[in-house]
């Protein structure tokens, strides 16, 4: 498999999944490099979501899958304050809603979902 070398180095996710199972490695970038392309949403944010899903699972390496920081996307340490607080609120509602057991409302449902 080809690689691209950049400037700043592997972070310890590819490292780590490079040592356990290299077809892992393969199937894991070329399905990143998929979903992460250009398409209806942009990059930055694509990449706000990661993070936003990272933060939620306490993932600790908030986006594994680019050598490069959210800045260079365009993310503004404004947007990432603003992101964390967003990611707080969104956490403390939905725990809310699960201690207390409060179901869902129809007109909010999933258009999946009807």
């Amino acid at each position: 498999m080809a690689t691209r070398q950049n400037r700043i180095g592997l972070n310890n996710f590819w490292k780590a999944i490079a040592h356990h199972d290299p077809a892992l490695l393969k199937r894991t970038w070329e399905s990143l490099k998929q979903i992460m392309a250009q398409a209806r949403l942009d990059p930055l944010t694509k990449e706000l979501i990661y993070i936003a899903v990272s933060v939620t699972n306490t993932v600790t390496t908030a986006s594994p899958r680019t050598p490069l920081p959210p800045s260079a996307k365009g993310m503004t340490d404004a947007m990432f304050k603003e992101l964390q607080a967003i990611i707080g609120m969104a956490n403390e509602t939905n725990k809310l809603v699960t201690g207390l057991s409060i179901e869902g409302d129809q007109r909010f449902q999933p258009p999946l979902a009807r």
